[in-house]
């Protein structure tokens, strides 16, 4: 696969600094985007190294202790889109992206994938990675939708429409895959020398998780928000 120099990255950056640069005048916010793009940028390098360490240690232990870290993370970066910021919310959020994410994890690595051992870094990790970031963005959807929905509907209304909200994405996804776009995925493993009808086959996979966890997800997490009891009260 073609190295990419490091100057050539900076190319890339062009269009995103317009796109900063509207973001400044429309928002208000010039320092967003900035923080965001130099915290993306040292976030890869620093996994990048980490990633290289551990795929060589082949410790699960360090595995899962990666694994949970994402889990907390995500759900911290959900909680910012959620006005009630507290520990019950912040409950809901990690309870909903654990189970929706890691039950997908574990159907693909031990029954699609097959790996033996269960634990294979270069395989669960990144699968991981994938999942439990979906999950995130899709109950981030959700909540915001939900909480500006509940105030004039019902709660099955708001659900209703939030949960409609936080699948659109995926549902694009699905109907523009091969006749729009060809996924991030699948092109890299097609530019990397992979046979494109066995980069489909993975390609497949990916998306269904993706759609299965943030589904998951979404519902587990409208489901918890049914309890509380100042939702409850919401005629039905």
């Amino acid at each position: 696969m073609q190295l990419i120099p490091v100057t050539n990255l900076f190319l890339i950056l062009l269009p995103l600094i317009f796109v900063g640069y509207f973001y400044y005048l429309w928002v208000d916010n010039g320092k967003e985007i900035i923080y965001s793009t130099l915290r993306m940028i040292g976030q890869l390098i620093l996994v990048g190294y980490l990633l290289t360490y551990i795929f060589k240690t082949d410790n699960w232990l360090i595995g899962l202790t990666i694994i949970l870290f994402m889990i907390v993370v995500s759900s911290f970066i959900v909680l910012r889109n959620v006005t009630e910021k507290t520990l019950s919310a912040y409950n809901k959020i990690f309870f909903a992206i654990t189970l929706g994410g890691s039950v997908n994890l574990w159907l693909v690595i031990e029954y699609v994938l097959e790996i033996t051992p269960f634990y294979e870094p270069k395989f669960v990790i990144p699968i991981a990675g994938i999942l439990y970031a979906n999950s995130m963005d899709a109950i981030s959807l959700a909540a915001e939708r939900f909480e500006k929905e509940i105030k004039t509907n019902s709660y099955n209304i708001a659900r209703k429409i939030a949960f409609k909200t936080s699948m659109i994405p995926r549902i694009n996804s699905f109907l523009a895959v091969g006749l729009v776009a060809l996924p991030g995925m699948m092109t890299g493993q097609i530019l990397s020398g992979v046979d494109p009808l066995i980069a489909v086959r993975y390609q497949i996979v990916v998306m269904a998780m993706i759609f299965s966890s943030a589904g998951i997800s979404v519902i587990l997490y409208l489901y918890l928000l049914k309890q509380n009891k100042s939702i409850t009260r919401t005629p039905i």
